[in-house]
């Protein structure tokens, strides 16, 4: 099994354990932040199983149907976690404004308090472990998972800091609890908008960040030359794998052979700087006008200085 795959079952794993732990501290208190917390935790649980879903799709190899892989799954799974945390939200902030408006009293605060931090120092030490495997692995999955327990932490720690002012407060500031709730609910809110703002572009193929995009330029030029020519580079990310296409010029007069092993190097320079890359390089000849993007660009014209030059040799740098 896949340590993507690993990290989405421990956190079904943490979230079974977790909602176990924050239920039992609402039923102790009957507190609605207390409730709200642990509301998420079954988000967990539902967003755990889909990326462990979504992690089994896109680890098929790419058939008929799907030439391009299953990786842009990922962006669906991510997605839906998203659309789960709002739906969270809401039901939060409408269970709190009931509590505003039919107040209830707050009993066994101390044991429940004690359970509530228990379940989120669990999820707190899930969550970086997985942050950590998602950077390695590059899985979008995996790392919205991981925030998502990051904010289920937060949202415990506030929940917990709210109930000990309620605790120790004449009773009149129990209203603090409900309120506690609704601040709790617009800051999944905002968890939540964000990962489906991610989803949508990976969904519409945004191009790869500068950093990466200025990583392949510099293996073309490394491995073809400083003088390379290259144009029409398109970027597009689905879920952790990075497609590059562009157009190499090359001397006309540059063997098939040659032209071949070079757009080989560039490939295998590219897989050296970026993880899991599959690179399309069309070659044109560097002596037809038709090859050039603009051929009144500063760019074009003093690389059309360089069309009779040697066609590039093994080693070429």
């Amino acid at each position: 099994m896949s340590p993507t795959r690993r990290m989405a079952l421990l956190s079904i794993t943490a979230a079974l354990v977790t909602m176990a732990l924050k239920f039992t501290a609402w039923g102790l208190t009957g507190s609605i932040s207390l409730f709200s917390d642990a509301a998420e935790s079954t988000v967990n649980l539902v967003a755990g199983i889909t990326a462990l879903t979504a992690l089994t799709i896109a680890a098929r190899y790419a058939d008929a149907n799907h030439p391009y892989g299953h990786d842009k799954v990922e962006y669906f799974s991510s997605g839906v976690e998203g659309g789960l945390i709002l739906t969270a939200a809401g039901i939060i902030i409408y269970s709190a404004v009931v509590r505003l408006r039919v107040p209830a009293p707050l009993e066994t605060l101390g044991p429940g308090l004690a359970v509530a931090l228990v379940a989120a120092a669990i999820n707190f030490g899930v969550a970086r472990l997985m942050l950590r495997v998602a950077k390695e692995y590059d899985s979008i999955t995996i790392e919205a998972d991981a925030h998502h327990l990051l904010t289920d932490v937060w949202t415990s720690v506030a929940v917990v800091a709210g109930l000990l002012v309620v605790m120790f407060a004449p009773p009149t500031w129990q209203v603090l609890d409900p309120l506690i709730a609704i601040a709790v609910g617009l800051h999944i809110i905002s968890t939540g908008v964000s990962l489906v703002r991610r989803s949508l572009d990976g969904l519409m193929d945004t191009a790869l960040p500068n950093e990466d995009v200025a990583s392949i330029k510099a293996a073309i030029r490394h491995i073809a030359g400083a003088t390379a020519v290259f144009h029409g580079l398109r970027t597009r990310k689905a879920g952790a794998r990075r497609f590059i296409e562009f157009h190499l010029l090359l001397p006309g007069r540059a063997t098939v052979q040659d032209s071949h092993d070079l757009c080989e190097r560039i490939e295998r320079e590219i897989a050296n700087r970026l993880a899991i890359v599959s690179v399309t390089i069309h070659v044109e000849p560097l002596e037809d006008p038709v090859s050039w993007d603009d051929p009144q660009s500063s760019v074009a014209s003093t690389a059309q200085n360089h069309a009779l030059a040697p066609a590039p040799q093994q080693g070429t740098e």
